[in-house]
């Protein structure tokens, strides 16, 4: 089902699906950027649709509202554990068709990588639903394309898009018809908006042999990658975590537990007991993502990790490109498999 709407009348549909759903969408804040005159888009609870920001990507992902930058799993004293209070209403999230097809790796970590569903998550994650944004134009930096993740067919509730002062949107609910029809100008069915090339190319290898982890292909991220983590903190993929206890008592018996966000880039993620520290060095960090993202997982999940939103690249202070990082691995294996022919 399509319908089209005039900017009010979608704006009243989203007014009233307030009333059901805490909104969550892309929100450009001015001034809030790196610097105090750049501008950054992140994802916010929004009430009004003039709020949501259609046209410019994210700079952060929607992860943040699956799994907090430091969330509370349950509060502790002596005696008893209590969980924090959520709010029962069901959370609906404006996302693009990369960032939809993240959620499936979400759901693979948390839900589906073992025996046990991790119950934190599952809790929030029944609660979502989504809101397919179209694409009509690639951002400089996505290279959703090459990793087949630039359309999107279902797993959302409605889409929307912005075309000659008009809003298109392709409806998947039944139970919102009533509403949308009352608020649209007319019925179109028209397929949401995907993008169909990219200005960035990747050639994701097949097979990645275990002889790249020790190809000099990553020496140089040794001095150019500061460890940072940008790249993982804004990654809609990247699920690593870590956990902290807070106390506020000196006897250490009253108190919360978070869970951290972390990841492989950051010092500290590979520390283990009696002080040992595995993949020191900045290059084996990059070499353990850049392999997770494009090998590892697709060996025990069957698809790749990496959605090719370019995220990583456009928040990179070293201007490292991962999308490049894909490419200099598919040239070193082609390189290597040449050799070998070579000396045959």
């Amino acid at each position: 089902m399509g319908f089209v709407f005039s900017r009010d009348g979608f704006a009243e549909v989203i007014r009233q699906l307030g009333s059901r759903y805490r909104i969550y969408a892309p929100v450009l804040k001015k001034g809030e950027g790196r610097f105090t005159d750049t501008d950054v888009v992140r994802y916010d609870y929004v009430k009004n649709f003039d709020e949501i920001e259609l046209e410019k990507r994210s700079d952060y992902s929607f992860k943040e509202i699956l799994l907090p930058v430091s969330g509370t799993l349950f509060y502790f004293t002596e005696d008893k554990v209590t969980e924090p209070e959520m709010d029962d209403r069901e959370i609906l999230v404006f996302v693009r068709s990369c960032d939809l097809h993240a959620v499936k790796r979400f759901d693979q970590i948390y839900l589906h990588n073992g025996q046990e569903r991790d119950w934190f998550y599952e809790r929030v994650r029944d609660r979502l639903k989504f809101v397919l944004i179209g694409c009509r134009e690639s951002f400089d930096d996505c290279f959703c394309v090459d990793m087949h993740t630039n359309e999107s067919t279902d797993g959302y509730v409605f889409s929307v898009e912005e075309a000659d002062g008009e809003i298109y949107s392709d409806l998947k609910e039944e139970g919102l018809r009533e509403l949308f029809s009352g608020n649209s100008v007319r019925e179109e069915d028209k397929a949401p908006a995907h993008v169909e090339t990219n200005k960035i190319f990747v050639s994701v290898p097949d097979e990645v042999p275990v002889s790249i982890c020790k190809d000099k292909v990553w020496d140089e991220y040794d001095s150019r990658c500061i460890g940072c983590g940008r790249c993982t903190l804004v990654c809609p993929t990247c699920t690593c975590f870590t956990m902290e206890d807070i106390y506020y008592s000196d006897n250490g018996k009253v108190g919360e537990r978070r869970r951290v966000h972390a990841s492989c880039m950051i010092d500290g993620y590979s520390n283990v007991a009696g002080g040992g520290e595995y993949r020191k060095k900045h290059g084996e960090r990059m070499r353990f993502k850049v392999l997770h993202k494009i090998s590892d997982f697709k060996k025990k999940f069957g698809y790749q990790m990496c959605v090719g939103c370019g995220r990583c690249d456009m928040v990179c202070p070293e201007y490292i490109s991962f999308s490049e990082c894909i490419n200099k691995v598919d040239r070193a294996i082609r390189s290597a498999e040449d050799g070998k022919e070579a000396q045959a």
